[in-house]
């Protein structure tokens, strides 16, 4: 994916793209309209209440700003500048692509899941903060791993052991400042796992189709 034949990266990617997009839809369909935590979510913590004390606290707000307009906007920057540096402009492209499609998503499921918290205008399922660093890490890891000499199961299960990490760490600070349910946490990570390999699939199709057009033009 990204750089590499079709065949050869994206059928396991497929399938977990897939699931993942299942259980977004799941949760969606069974938290539309809520307000309350389920409870699968009270039995992890009470979410609507902030969980953590200092010194925990400063490091889940920390963790948050990550998530946030500016931190989100400086991770991406630095991100696409090392992947222009290191004459990868494909991976810029997913980079950019693959986060703003992420966001965008949990945005539009927002408005038709409806979940709220603290009050009716603070919607919810999913986690944007959530799929944000899980999409970026994500994208990180697939063009990371993919310039090491591993086999596809190695290769796919360092990236999801990354994603993993990534959703955990911010999905923890949701939680932990009482900004999201937990199952919003897990339908944040998913939406990610459900948007990037599809984001890759489509960067890697129009990247070949203009490098094709270029090389009949040079003829």
């Amino acid at each position: 994916m990204i750089g590499r034949s079709a065949p050869a990266v994206l059928p396991p990617w497929l399938l977990i793209a897939a699931l993942a997009a299942l259980v977004v839809v799941v949760l969606g369909v069974v938290y539309a309209g809520h307000s309350e935590p389920s409870k699968v979510d009270q039995w992890i913590t009470q979410p609507t209440a902030d969980t953590v004390r200092s010194p925990w606290r400063g490091v889940a707000l920390a963790v948050d700003t990550l998530g946030e307009p500016a931190g989100s906007a400086v991770l991406v920057v630095a991100i696409v500048t090392g992947c222009l540096l290191l004459r990868r402009p494909r991976a810029a492209v997913l980079v950019v692509v693959g986060t703003a499609t992420t966001v965008g998503m949990t945005r539009l499921i927002k408005h038709l899941v409806g979940r709220t918290i603290h009050g009716d205008g603070n919607l919810s399922y999913p986690s944007g903060h959530t799929a944000f660093l899980t999409a970026l890490v994500l994208v990180v890891a697939l063009l990371a791993t993919g310039r090491l000499d591993l086999r596809r199961t190695a290769r796919t299960s360092l990236v999801l052991a990354a994603a993993f990490a990534a959703g955990a760490a911010m999905g923890w600070a949701q939680v932990a400042l009482g900004a999201h349910y937990p199952t919003d946490v897990l339908g944040g990570w998913c939406t990610a796992l459900a948007v990037i390999p599809a984001a890759a699939w489509l960067v890697d199709q129009l990247a070949d189709r203009v490098t094709a057009t270029g090389l009949r033009s040079r003829r």
